[in-house]
Parts: structure tokens; C-alpha cells; sequence
């Protein structure tokens, strides 16, 4: 339930996620055309970094003022003829549109994508209703439904994970007798969707943007496929987040700008539409309007150092550039937020508890923070969360706490510290050559080094060395210190080079 997506443990998950190798290379190609893509959209703006400063003054400030600009897009919906319903928590969303279903007798209902939608697991909600179909209109996320819903791997490019052979597959379940060409795949899709839009009777979208002087909502998508789910059903219920909000259509242009340049590379989506409720003289649009603004925890942030997380626009930018999500995918992460965005926002979304692993799926390379539209400062807040982890809520009962306090105590102490150090060789060396340096059939040393510590061994200490070897230490008279007590300076070349010309002279 919530934004969780996996009961497996946080390294049998990074496990899984290593041995997807098609995973892991669609995730590398995308990140490395998306850099080109972006890099090209965001020097056509001119100024680049004064757009991000212009972005961040806008989110910032409605950070500040939201409750009075909820206040104020709640009250203009309402003029036009529209509801808005505020929920606190997951359950009360899901059961309000639950509600709304019934008391309408909704057979159909069409979803365009929506992370919001997702977080308060909706779709499994409507599906409980006896005689409620439910139909995902964006393609990505149709795939997923079809593929007994499988998780996303991105919150922009829900299927990276998948082929053009496995969405064949699943296309054949609905009675696709092509190829495996995408053309024809799309093709086919689309007349299936297109039928089942014509026969639904309840919409449901998620929202980019809330414009409060004006009581619309902003939808950016590629397919059209949002604007069908807004167009034809009598019905739409639009859910969103409480901070995706604007002032005016003025804020609305700025941000629409820097989000499609930042997710696809694009100067605008395909599709950049502003809806509400259906008024007189227009043919198609809802009859009922409704607006579901959620908290689910993001007021715990307001006020916070954590509260720069809710600048974001789910643009997508800062996994297109992280290192770890190129390795590890959507799904190592566990939780529908995944990347540097998923490391921030899924502790204080879903707990402490749930996603401690989170904070530390990161090397604080700080790529993330650079390319942010909105400049949120992604890495710094990654730190706090493990400030958090660590010495405010003492999560941390391994043995690390034990270690670090026993190298403080020997590094604090100069007498401790210079006898470590006239043991460390004579330790290390136990561990880290053969007997006469040489490789022994059998034992755990390879070229004098030991690889792999054997499985028995500590965990701790075998998870450091499965990724590093440990070395064959120096002789005590060629170790750092005695080499920087004994060493004598150079000269460098231009100080040779300007003792010349001054003798020239």
C-alpha cells in the first residue's frame, strides 16, 4: 500500500536489479540521449541558470503562501461550477473517488498517468468495485497494466525496462497478431484505447499545475491521451499533489517551459492543455469537475529543512543523471519515487522505517543538484536524512555505531594512534599476501591480494571486500608518513625555468 513497491529487502532488490542487464542498458542509453536532448532544449532559453533562479523564486514562494493560494484555487473552481475535495491522508483520497465511482454508477473509468494516483494505489481500489473496469490511457502505463500491473522503472519512461518483444507478448493477450515493430505495436494499441474511450463514462487525470486565478488545471503530455480522459467522460476527478500549485498563467508558462525541457528535451510537450470544468457553448469537457487536493504527509516537510523537496515538478531531470539509478533502475529503489527525487521524498512520505536504505544509495556526486530546474539541493538533502538516521533517531544497529566510536577513540588518542600504525603493517600483512608471494592453489589470494573473503566471514567486513581488494600493505619504512617526514622538496620546472631566464638577464 502507499508509495512502496516491493516487500524484498533493500540488497536483495539491488541484487535483482544487477543481474537486468537489458534493464541497465536501456536505463544508460536513455540517461546518455536525454543529456544531449536537454542540454540542446535548455541552451535555447538563453540563460539557462537565471530561468532555474526564476523557477526556484516561484516555487519558493508558493511554499510560503499555499494556503492561500489552495484557498484561492478551491474558491474559483468552485465559482465555474467545480468541487474540491482536501484530503489528509492516502485513505481518505482513495475512498472519496471510490465514493464518487459509486455514486455515479461509473461501468468505465480512463486514467491518464498519474504518480499521484499511483501513491494512494487507486487503481487497486476501483478495481475492488464490482462491475468497474479500469483502463490506463497513457501507453507506458497501459503496458504495465497489461503485464499484470508491473512496477514503473521511471517516473517519465514508465517501461525502460521493457523490449519491443515483451510488449508484443502482451499485446497478443488482446489479440495482436503482428510483429515486433514499434509502429505497428503503437498502431494497434491506439485503435484499442480509442475504443475504450468512446465508451468511458469517468475520467481521472493527475495535474502539473493547479492555476489559482483562474481555477484550471495544467496537464503537459506527449500521446493526447490526458486530453481525451478530460474531453469525453461526464465525469473527471483530477488528484494532486497540495504543492503543485501556481499563482497565475504567467508562473504557469515559466515552469511548463522548464519541465518539458528537463524531462524530454523538448521546448513544450506535445500537448500543453488547461482544463476545468465544461462551460456553456463548449462541446465536450465534464459535466462534473471535481479536484482532489492530497497532503499524505508532504505538510510534515513545510517549515522543515526537508521542505525544498516539495519545489519539485517531477520532471525526472535528476535520475537521468544519476549514476546509481543508471545502475540500479526504478526498482531497486522500492518505492514508485525512485532516483535522487525517491531518496528525499520517500522517508518522509513513507517513514524512516521503510526507506532508511534510501539515503545511502548515493555517492553525494551532487549531478542531481546541478541539473534541477527548480534548484532544489537534492544531495545536501540526502545528507540530512542520514543526519537524521543516524543521530536523531539512532537507527543504525550494526555494527558500524561500535567501529566508528573505537576509531574515534584511537584517532582522538596520539599514543593509541602511533601504536595502530606500527601494527597496522604486520596485521594487514597477515591478510593481504601468500606464504613467499606466491598464489597457492585453493586459498582465497589471487596475484598476493585476497579477492573475496570467504563466506564465513564477517558481513560486514565481507561486503567491503567484495568490491575492493584488499591490498599487500607497504614496508613500515615506505608508508605515507615516514615518506613525508623523510622527503626532501623539488624543485619545479618553472622554478628552474625562472631561475634561468633570471640569470640570462
Amino acid at each position: 500500500m502507499g508509495i512502496s513497491t516491493s516487500d524484498k529487502p533493500y540488497l536483495e532488490r539491488i541484487e535483482d536489479a544487477k543481474s537486468d542487464h537489458f534493464m541497465q542498458a536501456a536505463v544508460a542509453k536513455a540517461q546518455d540521449a536525454q543529456f544531449i536532448k536537454r542540454t540542446k532544449a535548455r541552451r535555447e532559453m538563453g540563460n539557462w541558470n537565471e530561468w532555474r533562479d526564476l523557477a526556484e523564486q516561484i516555487r519558493q514562494h508558493i511554499l510560503k503562501y499555499l494556503p492561500d493560494y489552495l484557498e484561492e484555487f478551491s474558491q474559483n473552481v468552485e465559482k465555474k461550477g467545480g468541487h474540491v475535495f482536501f484530503a489528509q491522508t492516502e485513505e481518505e483520497a482513495r475512498n472519496f473517488i471510490k465514493e464518487l465511482v459509486i455514486e455515479k454508477k461509473a461501468k468505465n473509468v480512463v486514467k491518464s498517468k498519474s504518480m499521484v494516483t499511483t501513491e494512494i494505489d487507486l487503481d487497486k481500489t476501483l478495481l475492488d468495485i464490482d462491475g468497474v473496469n479500469l483502463l490506463e490511457s497513457d501507453l507506458a502505463e497501459f503496458i504495465l497494466q497489461e503485464d499484470n500491473w508491473d512496477e514503473p522503472t521511471h517516473i517519465v519512461f514508465p517501461t525502460l525496462h521493457k523490449n519491443r518483444d515483451q510488449v508484443q507478448e502482451e499485446f497478443k493477450k488482446l489479440g495482436y497478431t503482428g510483429d515486433n515493430d514499434p509502429q505497428h505495436e503503437a498502431r494497434f494499441v491506439r485503435g484499442y484505447l480509442r475504443d475504450y474511450f468512446m465508451k468511458a463514462d469517468f475520467g481521472i487525470t493527475g495535474c502539473n499545475f493547479a492555476v489559482a486565478d483562474k481555477g484550471i488545471i495544467n496537464l503537459d503530455t506527449n500521446e493526447g491521451n490526458a486530453d481525451l480522459t478530460m474531453a469525453l467522460p461526464k465525469t473527471q476527478v483530477v488528484v494532486m499533489g497540495m504543492e503543485r500549485i501556481v499563482p497565475s498563467m504567467k508562473e504557469a508558462e515559466v515552469l511548463d517551459n522548464m519541465l518539458a525541457r528537463s524531462a524530454v528535451g523538448q521546448k513544450l510537450t506535445t500537448y500543453c492543455t488547461f482544463s476545468g470544468k465544461k462551460v456553456e457553448g463548449e462541446v465536450d469537457g465534464p459535466e462534473d469537475f471535481w479536484v482532489v487536493v492530497l497532503d499524505n504527509g508532504r505538510s510534515d516537510a513545510l517549515g522543515t529543512e526537508f521542505e525544498p523537496i516539495l519545489q519539485c515538478i517531477r520532471c525526472g531531470a535528476c535520475m537521468n543523471v544519476c549514476p546509481v539509478y543508471r545502475h540500479i533502475g526504478g526498482k531497486g529503489y522500492g518505492s514508485i519515487y525512485p532516483g535522487p527525487l525517491g531518496k528525499v521524498l520517500s522517508p518522509i512520505l513513507g517513514g524512516y522505517e521503510e526507506f532508511e536504505d534510501l539515503p545511502y544509495a548515493c555517492s553525494l556526486c551532487a549531478a542531481c543538484t546541478e541539473t534541477c530546474p527548480v534548484k532544489i539541493p537534492l544531495h545536501n538533502l540526502i545528507r540530512k536524512h542520514r543526519i537524521v538516521e543516524m543521530d536523531k533517531k539512532h537507527m543504525d544497529h550494526s555494527m558500524t555505531n561500535l567501529i566508528m566510536k573505537v576509531i574515534g577513540m584511537g584517532t582522538g588518542s596520539p599514543f593509541l594512534f602511533q601504536s595502530a600504525l606500527k601494527m597496522e603493517h604486520a596485521g594487514l600483512g597477515m591478510f593481504g599476501k601468500a606464504k613467499n608471494d606466491q598464489d597457492v592453489d585453493g586459498t582465497i589470494y589471487e596475484n598476493g591480494k585476497i579477492k573475496k573473503l570467504p563466506k564465513i566471514a564477517p558481513k560486514l567486513v565481507k561486503g567491503w571486500s567484495d568490491i575492493r581488494d584488499i591490498p599487500v600493505p607497504p614496508k613500515s619504512k615506505d608508508n605515507f608518513r615516514n615518506w613525508y617526514k623523510n622527503h626532501q622538496p623539488v624543485e619545479s620546472v618553472v622554478s628552474i625555468r625562472q631561475k634561468g631566464e633570471k640569470g640570462d638577464e
